[in-house]
């Protein structure tokens, strides 16, 4: 049986900006209570991961707001660094036709 994985919105604390979407499972979702730093489940690598655990680019979680459905989580977090692994603050750094929007800040 597959465990089961749930969408995790990242959001700035400060800012209000949505950083990352990722996914939870429930360990990664315990983790993240327990140490008040974002754990995500990679799918791709098919293990649990502590986000900022090879970049230094933490999330210190402060609050876990769960859906009204409660298939979904949103982390509301300070963001230490980039989210993204490309380099800028937010994933969402580009509109759909390409144009960035965001801002870069660091290299990866």
């Amino acid at each position: 049986m597959q465990e089961r994985l749930i969408p995790a919105i990242a959001q700035d604390i400060r800012t209000g900006e949505v950083l990352m979407l990722a996914y939870m499972n429930d360990e990664a979702l315990r983790k993240t209570i327990e140490t008040g730093k974002a754990h995500y489940w990679s799918r791709s690598r098919n293990k649990m991961w502590l986000k900022g655990e090879s970049s230094g680019h933490f999330q210190l979680v402060k609050e876990v707001r769960i859906d009204c459905d409660e298939d979904a989580v949103l982390l509301l977090v300070e963001q230490e660094g980039g989210a993204c692994h490309t380099g800028y603050k937010s994933c969402f750094y580009r509109t759909v036709d390409k144009k960035v929007v965001g801002k870069k800040v660091f290299e990866p």
